[in-house]
């Protein structure tokens, strides 16, 4: 059975090792991650990932431009995107959802709940991008 590639986007360095070690731990993911979405396109195209986790508050490129940039490409704006966040608003919601996301999960989480997300997000079509 094939893995299913994860690329996740958060600045918190700490919060990447883990969660990157404990999918991969599954057998079930491969996964790639990143401090910031400076050069998402061009990491889409080389790995190719079934899903994207995506945190809201980065210093450089937040999770709003980010996916704007996913929409506005065609490679892109065909990967589903998870949003996992501890930035909790009904604003932030609405704003993503607009945007496409798959899915919207508060951090902490535990994996258990974040494997269900993924999983959830991957059986649904493509991300409506506006």
């Amino acid at each position: 059975m094939r893995k299913k590639k994860v690329i996740i986007i958060d600045d918190e360095k700490l919060f990447l090792k883990i969660i990157k070690i404990n999918l991969e731990r599954t057998g079930s993911y491969e996964v790639e991650t990143v401090s910031d979405a400076t050069d998402i396109l061009s990491l889409i195209r080389s790995f190719n990932p079934d899903i994207i986790l995506l945190d809201i508050l980065m210093p450089k490129i937040d999770g709003v431009e980010t996916c704007k940039m996913l929409n506005a490409d065609p490679v892109g704006k065909r990967i589903p995107v998870v949003v996992l966040s501890a930035f909790d608003t009904d604003k932030a919601r609405l704003m993503m959802h607009k945007l496409g996301v798959a899915d919207f999960l508060i951090k902490p989480i535990g994996m258990d709940e974040l494997i269900s997300g993924i999983e959830k997000a991957l059986k649904r079509k493509p991300r409506l991008t506006s």
